[in-house]
């Protein structure tokens, strides 16, 4: 299983999703591989903003190694479910994908939790500390929901 976790920047909630589930999925002895990008290029070959970093680590699960890269179209060959972190992320895969976009493979990671509510994790970039443990949390909720979905149906 590939999976790809996208917001704008892929520098705090993306890269927060990918350590995250990568965490959970080999915890759970699952072979995923588990990568983020951002719609935007503002930020391509940064490390996680550095509160994204500490309320990663202070969960067990260090993202720090992690560089940011923009979503292509391409991205739609290589995963087999790409999650956006907003229903803005998606307007914008869209826009770059063009003709590669393939609705059948993208949703939004809140909807695992909340089931065609089309949801947003909020951006924390211009907040506090405390809006980083808030989408942490949001997240790990959501990753908790898609590893429990794919080990039910394996067994």
């Amino acid at each position: 299983m590939k999976i790809l976790m996208v917001c704008l920047g892929n520098i705090c909630r993306s890269p927060l999703a990918e350590g995250i589930l990568q965490h959970k999925a080999q915890q759970a002895g699952l072979d995923w591989t588990v990568d983020s990008a951002g719609t935007n290029g503002y930020h391509v070959g940064e490390a996680p903003h550095r509160l994204s970093q500490k309320v990663a680590l202070l969960n067990g699960v260090d993202i720090s190694q992690q560089r940011a890269r923009r979503f292509s179209g391409a991205d739609f060959a290589q995963y087999d479910k790409i999650y956006a972190m907003a229903v803005d992320v998606v307007d914008e895969m869209k826009g770059l994908a063009k003709q590669h976009f393939q609705a059948g493979k993208v949703d939004l990671l809140m909807n695992e939790l909340h089931p065609g509510r089309d949801l947003d994790v909020p951006d924390p970039w211009y907040g506090t500390e405390p809006g980083y443990h808030e989408v942490y949390k949001m997240i790990d909720e959501a990753c908790d929901r898609i590893i429990a979905q794919y080990t039910s149906n394996n067994q």
